[in-house]
């Protein structure tokens, strides 16, 4: 069915109805998700015209659409779809969403599970590739395994070839799928025999149409633990560059949370010298082989001190790279994509805060870590994050009244003055939830990126869990 009459739409690359549960492993990767899609209305005008067409599997071609109600210019709302009937228990799939004006969309993976808390959050995209790649693949590595969804973002069915290269660059396997447009493919690590008892690397994925012309792909990646209850969530990257922006970076901070970050090599011929540079000084620098993983960790730094709390730059000397960020410690398990480039403006469609609910579990908090990557420090007051409720209403602005040097990192959350009007973000009497908010610098030829850390306190193990999700661009 082709989709008409709308001028915008978002990519929904992983949406679950409920994930399957697969026996062979416990906790994450056993646990079961139902995903809720949070969007925003990122225009100046209301999206009176919105439409998802969810497709269950790779060969559909009349997908199930849903209609939403209007959406107010600036306001942020979501859809669990656990709720919709024309949805069965056990969908895997993926899903499209169009409107009539501009919005972005993170989708929040919510487990249904007594023991696994942790949402894992993903962001939608706005147009596809030929090519993609995932930084990290695992299969039991670690006590982890990765399950990815390759969407069809093209208007006619595509054949997918996914190649799997272990950390020194060799190739293990290559699988191929042909998906109809819209829809996707779901690849299980752990249930590939070709990669063997287990496996640590990576995967470039290519897409064509029937007669060898590109085709157009995305994908996203869950992190499942295989015996604890972490959980994490990132996108493909369509490219690499030589410098990435890294927003979050820890080292034994709060308590005993770290970074790592783990850079792909993307060229199969050449090898690079990549060094981390973080915001104290503290650096590492590491070979890298042709189409080969290193992992960086921020403890590992020649200079890093402990309680550290900054960001970092990725640098590669010879070929494009691409970054992936992690959290752990304590309970926390997070992943974010390393930007390759920044903007003056920011949306971030799922934003909470709770003061009388959040040591219960009950609700959850959001902090935002916003890092200046322009070639200028950014002036005093030409910085702000806006706070708007479920209606579009901006009802409070954070100004950073400090200069901001470049690569040094400010943060943000809905209580950062503890206003009583916001002691409850996005959380509403009546039961309903919606809350976003947009970074924007005015200072000229600025550049910023974000990564919001949605967490969650545990009351049964008194562990934070957590998941980040990076900003999206507003042209």
């Amino acid at each position: 069915m082709k989709r008409k009459g709308f001028t915008l739409l978002i990519i929904l690359a992983l949406a679950f109805g409920v994930l399957g549960v697969i026996p062979v492993f416990a906790q994450a990767y056993s646990t079961s998700f139902t995903t809720s899609i949070t969007y925003q209305n990122v225009d100046t005008q209301d999206a009176t015209s919105v439409q998802i067409y969810f497709y269950p599997n790779p060969d559909s071609t009349s997908p199930i659409i849903i209609t939403r109600p209007t959406l107010p210019a600036g306001a942020g709302t979501s859809l669990f779809i656990g709720s919709l009937s024309e949805i069965d228990q056990g969908f895997r799939g993926s899903a499209i969403m169009l409107a009539d004006r501009r919005l972005v969309a993170t989708l929040v993976q919510v487990p249904q599970s007594t023991t696994v808390k942790n949402r894992p959050l993903s962001n939608g995209f706005e147009s596809g590739s030929p090519q993609i790649l995932l930084a990290t693949v695992l299969k039991n590595q670690f006590n982890y395994t990765s399950i990815f969804s390759v969407q069809n973002t093209d208007t006619e069915p595509n054949t997918i070839t996914v190649d799997f290269y272990n950390t020194s660059a060799s190739l293990v396997h290559s699988l191929s799928q042909t998906i109809e447009d819209g829809a996707s493919y779901y690849v299980d690590a752990g249930q590939i025999t070709q990669l063997g008892t287990s496996f640590n690397g990576s995967a470039v994925i290519s897409a064509e149409r029937s007669g060898g012309a590109d085709g157009s792909i995305v994908a996203t990646v869950m992190e499942l633990s295989t015996n604890s209850t972490g959980a994490s969530a990132f996108e493909s990257v369509a490219q690499g560059g030589q410098t990435f922006y890294m927003a979050s970076a820890l080292c034994n901070a709060f308590g005993g949370f770290n970074s790592a970050y783990a850079v792909q090599n993307t060229s199969l011929t050449t090898p690079t010298s990549v060094t981390v540079e973080y915001s104290n000084g503290a650096t590492e620098t590491a070979n890298v082989g042709a189409g080969a993983k290193f992992s960086f960790l921020a403890c590992n730094a020649t200079g890093m001190t402990g309680g550290f709390s900054g960001s970092a730059t990725v640098t590669s000397t010879a070929t494009d790279v691409v970054a992936i960020g992690k959290v752990n410690g304590l309970g926390m398990s997070t992943a974010f994509l390393g930007a390759a480039s920044g903007a003056p403006k920011l949306a971030l469609p799922y934003v909470r805060w709770s003061q009388s609910q959040y040591t219960t579990g009950a609700r959850q908090r959001a902090n935002i870590a916003i890092q200046n990557v322009g070639s200028a420090s950014i002036p005093a007051n030409a910085l702000s994050v806006t706070y708007y409720d479920k209606n579009g209403t901006a009802v409070a602005t954070h100004t950073f009244n400090s200069s901001i040097a470049v690569g040094a990192k400010v943060n943000s959350n809905p209580y950062w003055n503890s206003n009583s009007a916001l002691a409850e973000f996005g959380y509403y009497n009546d039961g309903t939830f919606g809350g976003s908010a947009v970074v924007e610098c005015t200072a000229p030829g600025c550049e910023v990126v974000a990564i919001t850390r949605i967490q969650s306190f545990v009351p049964a193990t008194n562990e934070t869990v957590g998941e980040d999700y990076n900003g999206i661009a507003i042209p």
